[in-house]
This record gives structure tokens, sequence and C-alpha cells, in this order.
């Protein structure tokens, strides 16, 4: 038996080596978990952080409260998620997340006092993978807010009231997936808006004042799919512009006040030539042309439009560009010991995406070397599993077309695919030498001549025992 006043004490260190929850370590009001260690507290009123949260947190729940600032030492740099949504924070220590090197996850969105934020509130996370931001009442973001986040996946800054991005504001920002900047006040992009932004997928601009962007604003943006721009002021856009977006699928044009005359001529060539999805363009001027969709106008809306310098205007590769890609092509076709995959030849149009209407693009070459089009390489080993399905882009509420789907058995927007016939090849056989070799006196109905002879005295022989 225990002695009086020990039972406690046991009961404290048992806890403690089995890492059990203890009631009377979450601050009050709250509910604590273990594995992952999480404190949630919700939906309370707290007006400040409450006090005692366990230092070793990982999970700290504090939305839908009345938090109004946060300070260095609220938290524990072992903090993984920390949701602070839907609270009154009006100010936040630049150093409240210093040494946070755990931190995957900080949601402040729906803080709509905010209103700003020092250029290193966010300098030291080196883990961070989602940033929400949205609906804060931001009207700026200070140069190198996101210096350092080489790690950010999904940055969210929708429904503030910024006006204008600085240049390479997320240059860092290389591993940026989704970049969410609709229901803003923006009226430009610039050159290096979007500097660095290689792996960008979606890019939502929608609901913003864009009245002018520049035609090398998407250099960066190789890997983008999803482009929304509807819902702006735009009364034009470079062909070129739009050119420099080789991955682009879904592209969201309508909504804006569009001048179909000769400063959209660009625009229209390059939508002619693009196969994914995209929405309607109406005109708003001239008169004649309004509320026509600008997709749909033919050369002849263009009367007084030179064809040959908007031709020039979309053209993604440059004479130097074509002359450096062939130089390599043909290095590595007298060097078969280092070849790799070539990249895709320049379009001779001069556009990186055909139109819809267009046929399916010829077949890359593949490692066996460059096949003539139409070809099908037939002793190769097909592969018979499911086929890919077109990856969905999830539909916004302002959205009323629907993003077209691949079906399996069809192309990549609904058109069959025309697979090429496979001539049998022809049959093998063994060199002549060798079919000599296992007898070709055989093969001919012809016997040797010693044979003939055995078979005549064997019978002879028989005819004698017979009688």
């Amino acid at each position: 038996m225990f002695k009086r006043g020990c039972g406690l004490e046991f009961f404290l260190m048992l806890c403690t080596s089995l890492e059990l929850p203890l009631s009377w370590s979450c601050p009050r009001h709250c509910v604590c978990y273990s594995s992952p260690t999480t404190v949630s507290c919700q939906a309370h009123n707290f007006l400040m952080v409450p006090e005692g949260i366990p230092p070793h947190s990982e999970r700290i729940f504090l939305q839908n409260n009345r938090i109004t600032m946060l300070l260095r030492g609220h938290f524990s740099p072992h903090t993984v998620t920390l949701w602070l949504y839907s609270n009154n924070i009006t100010f936040i220590d630049p150093d409240t997340f210093q040494g946070f090197t755990q931190l995957e996850e900080l949601d402040l969105g729906d803080n709509r006092y905010l209103r700003a934020l020092a250029a290193e509130t966010f300098s030291g996370l080196p883990k961070l993978h989602a940033l929400h931001l949205y609906r804060c009442g931001l009207t700026s973001l200070p140069s190198g807010v996101f210096q350092g986040l080489r790690s950010l996946q999904y940055l969210y800054l929708q429904d503030n009231r910024i006006e204008f991005l600085q240049d390479n504001l997320f240059a860092d920002l290389m591993n940026l997936s989704q970049l969410f900047l609709h229901g803003n006040r923006l009226w430009s992009l610039h050159q290096n808006t979007f500097h660095g932004l290689s792996s960008l997928d979606r890019l939502l601009l929608h609901e913003n004042q864009l009245q002018w962007v520049h035609r090398g604003a998407f250099h960066d943006l190789k890997k983008l799919t999803t482009l929304y721009l509807f819902n702006n002021s735009l009364t034009e856009l470079s062909g070129e512009c739009l050119a420099q977006l080789p991955s682009l699928e879904y592209l969201r044009l309508n909504g804006n006040p569009w001048e179909c005359d000769c400063k959209t001529r660009s625009l229209w060539e390059w939508l002619q030539r693009f196969r994914g999805s995209s929405s309607s363009a109406l005109c708003e001027s001239p008169p004649d042309l309004r509320g026509r969709d600008l997709k749909r106008l033919t050369k002849e809306d263009f009367p007084s439009c030179s064809g040959s310098e908007s031709l020039h205007q979309i053209k993604t590769w440059t004479t130097a560009d074509k002359v450096s890609f062939k130089k390599d092509h043909h290095g590595r076709h007298h060097h078969p010991s280092t070849r790799q995959h070539p990249p895709p030849p320049p379009p001779s149009d001069g556009s990186d995406a055909p139109s819809s209407s267009d046929k399916s693009p010829p077949p890359s070459s593949t490692d066996e070397g460059h096949r003539p089009q139409g070809a099908r390489n037939c002793s190769r080993q097909r592969y018979r599993g499911p086929k890919k399905i077109l990856k969905e882009v999830h539909t916004l509420e302002e959205m009323a077309d629907k993003e077209p789907q691949e079906y399996p058995g069809e192309g990549k927007f609904g058109h069959p695919r025309k697979k090429p016939k496979c001539t049998r090849p022809p049959p093998l056989r063994p060199p002549s030498g060798v079919q000599q070799a296992n007898g070709s006196s055989a093969a001919s109905g012809q016997q040797h001549p010693t044979a003939c002879l055995m078979n005549l005295i064997a019978s002879a022989l028989l005819a004698a025992v017979i009688r």
C-alpha cells in the first residue's frame, strides 16, 4: 500500500510516462487530445490567446473567437497546424512565428480588421505549405513578405482590397501550386508580377478591376492549367500574353468589355488555335459587333487590320529559340548514347495551343526514334490498363460553363481517337545456309544414292526368305 500523500504523485508520474491527457493541463473551456497533441478552443469568445496551452502542442484550433492580437510567446515552436480564422485580429507581432520550423499550415483568414502585415511576419517558416490570408482587409503586401517560403504550395489572398502587387513578390515560391487573388482591386499586372512561379497550376484573378496586362506577365507560368480573368475591366489582351502558357487548359474571359478591333486581333487569332476550354468573350464595341463572341468572329470582321503584325505578336518561339532547338536536336541525333527526350518542336503557326476544332496533335517522338506521323510501333507491348481521365477543376459559383471531360475511348476533348493500323510484319525465316544444312535434299523429295542401294538389297533378301 502507498503512504498517505504518495498516491497523487504516483498518478502524475504514471500519466506523464504514458503521455496521457490531463484535464488540468488544458486551458479552461478547451479540449485537449494526444497523438497528435491537439488543443481545441474554438468558438468560446476568447478575447486573447488562452494561457496554459501545452508547450508541445502540435495542432491548435482557435477559430471563431474574438482574439485581437498575436504576440511572441503565445504559441510553441512545436506547432504544426495553427487555425486562427474568423477572429478580430488587428495586429500580429512580427516575431510571433519566429523559429516555428515545424509549422505547415497557418490559417489567418477572415480577420477583417488586420489590414496590414510586417515584411518579416512569416520569415523562418521552412515547412509552411498552406497560408490563408483571405478576407483580412489587406490593402497591400510588403516586399519580401513571402521571402523564404520555398515549401509553400497554397496561398489564399482572395477577397481583400489589394490594388497592386510588387514585382518579384512571389519570387521565392517556386513550389506554389495554387494562387487565389480573386475579389481584390487589382488593376494591372506587370512583367515580373508572377516571376518565379514555375510550378503554378491555378491562378484565379477574377472579380478584380484589371484594365491592363503586360504581354510578358505570364512568362514564368509554364505549368499553369487554369486561368480565370472573368468579371474584370479588360478591353484588350495580347495574344502573346497567353501564348506563353503551353499547359493552359481552362480559360475564363467572360464579363469583360472587349473592344473587338485591331487591338484584339492577336487575341482572336490565339483563340482560334487554343485547344482547351474557354468561355465566351462578348464584344462591347464597335457597335456593329456588340454582343458577339470574339471567338466566333471571322477575318472579315477585322477588315482594316494587318494580319502580319498580329501574327507576329503571338509567336512563342523566337528565331533564336528555333535555331537552338535545331542544334540541340541535331547534336543528340549524332550521339545516341546521350540521347534524351527532345522538347516539343515549335508550332509552325506561332501558337502554343490550337483551337478545339483542330484535329488531335501528332504523336510525339519516343525513345525508339522519330517515327513518321500516323505510324505505330507494333512490336512494343501495349499497356491495357485504364485510360487517364482529364483532371477536373473545381467549378466556382460564378462559372456557368462546364469543363469538358475525357471519357474512355475518346480524345482529350471528346473527339474519338483514331488508331493507325498495324501492318503485319513479314515472317522471320532462318538464313539460307542454315536451311540447307538442315537437309535441303529432303525438302526437294530426292534420296541419296547409297540409301537407294541399301533399299534394293533389303528387298532382295526379304524375297529370298519368303521363297
